[in-house]
C-alpha cells in the first residue's frame, strides 16, 4: 500500500475536477478504502464538493449510474442523499487515467454532505440517551429509504447486484471468499464452510418477501451518517444493491454488539425504523444471523483487499466470528 496514496491519486482527481468542469479552490486528500475519496472546493462559487475516484474492477459504468438513478431519486423523495453532478456534456461519471498507479478509474462528483459522523458522535457521547436518540434517527431514515425502494420501479437498464442467499452466503460471494482469508486456521476454515451452508439454506428457506427485500444501502453504519442539527444525511451508496432489509439494520448495530449500551442502541434503531415503517417480530428474530452475516461478509471484503491496512481490526472481528458460529455448528 502506498504510504501516501494523496500523492499517487492528486493529479488524477484535478484531471477528474477538469472532466466536471470544476476548477478547484483547494483539494485535500479524505479517505482511501473501496475508493479514493477527495474533497474540493469549487472556485467559482465556493461550494464545498466530494470527489470519489471508483476502485477498478467492483463496479461496471451501468452499475455505478444505477447508483447515481437511485441516490437522486431518494432526494427527490425527500431523503438526505448525495446531490451528483453531470459533467458539461451530461454525463454521471467521467473515466479518467491515473498514471502513477497504471489504473483507469470512473470519477464521480457530487457536493460535500455537511454534519458530523454519528460514529463520532456517539463516541464522545457520555449521555446514552442522546446516543440512543441517534440511532433511532438512524433507523428512521433506514426505514424512510427502505419504503422509497419498495414503492420505486427502477428505470431501464437499472443494474445493481444481488446480496441474496448467493450474494452473501454462495460459493462465490460479493465480497468475497471470507472462508480463505488467512486469519483463519484450517479448522476455523472448515468450520466457516458449513456455517456458510447453513446460512445459506437459511435464508433460502426465508425467501425473498417483499416486505424485507428491495433496494438497501448495504452500508448503513455509523461512518456513513451524518448529523447536522435537525438534518440527517446518508453517504456512499457503493455497496448499495438489492437485500433484505434486515441486513441493513445488522450493519447499522453489528459494531456496537460489544458496546456496553448496545440492547439500548439496538432498541432505539429499531423503534425509530418502526416510527416510519412496519416490521414484524418474526423478521426482527433474524437480526442476529444478519449480523453474523455481515461480520462474515466484512472479512471477505478485508480478504479482496489486501492493500488496505486494516490488520488492527481483523484480530477481533475474527474472535467475535468464531464465538458467534459456535451457534452454527
Amino acid at each position: 500500500m502506498n504510504p501516501l496514496p494523496e500523492r499517487a491519486y492528486e493529479k488524477a482527481a484535478r484531471r477528474a475536477l477538469t472532466a466536471f468542469g470544476v476548477e478547484p479552490a483547494d483539494l485535500s486528500f479524505v479517505n482511501l478504502g473501496e475508493n479514493v475519496t477527495f474533497r474540493a472546493t469549487d472556485a467559482r462559487d465556493g461550494s464545498p464538493l466530494v470527489l470519489r475516484l471508483h476502485r477498478p474492477g467492483y463496479h461496471d459504468i451501468a452499475a455505478l449510474r444505477s447508483e447515481h438513478m437511485w441516490t437522486r431519486a431518494l432526494v427527490q423523495a425527500g431523503i438526505a442523499a448525495p446531490d451528483v453532478l453531470l459533467t458539461p456534456a451530461g454525463e454521471s461519471f467521467a473515466e479518467i487515467e491515473v498514471a502513477e498507479t497504471g489504473e483507469r478509474r470512473w470519477a464521480g462528483l457530487a457536493r460535500w454532505a455537511e454534519g458530523e459522523l454519528l460514529a463520532d458522535m456517539v463516541s464522545r457521547e457520555t449521555d446514552v440517551a442522546a446516543s440512543a436518540d441517534y440511532f433511532a434517527r438512524m433507523g428512521a431514515t433506514m426505514a424512510s429509504m427502505h419504503n422509497q425502494a419498495i414503492g420505486w420501479t427502477p428505470p431501464a437498464g437499472f443494474q445493481r447486484h444481488k446480496l441474496d442467499a448467493d450474494g452473501l452466503m454462495g460459493p462465490e460471494p460479493f465480497w468475497g471468499p471470507f472462508w480463505d482469508h488467512a486469519i483463519f486456521s484450517p479448522a476455523e476454515r472448515a468450520m466457516l464452510l458449513a456455517v456458510r451452508d447453513r446460512l445459506h439454506a437459511e435464508l433460502s428457506r426465508y425467501g425473498k418477501p417483499a416486505r424485507t427485500f428491495s433496494l438497501i444501502h448495504a452500508d448503513l453504519h455509523s461512518h456513513n451518517v451524518l448529523i447536522d442539527g435537525a438534518d440527517t444525511t446518508v453517504i456512499d451508496f457503493d455497496d448499495a444493491g438489492f437485500g433484505w432489509h434486515q441486513y441493513d439494520l445488522a450493519v447499522a448495530l453489528v459494531t456496537y454488539q460489544d458496546h456496553p449500551d448496545f440492547a439500548v442502541f439496538r432498541d432505539a434503531c429499531i423503534a425509530g425504523y418502526k416510527s416510519v415503517r412496519t416490521i414484524s417480530d418474526a423478521d426482527l428474530e433474524l437480526l442476529p444471523m444478519f449480523m453474523l452475516i455481515r461480520d462474515l461478509a466484512q472479512i471477505g471484503w478485508y480478504h479482496q483487499r489486501p492493500e488496505l491496512d486494516r490488520a488492527a481490526a481483523q484480530q477481533p472481528l475474527k474472535d467475535r466470528i468464531c464465538l458467534n458460529v459456535a451457534d452454527w455448528v
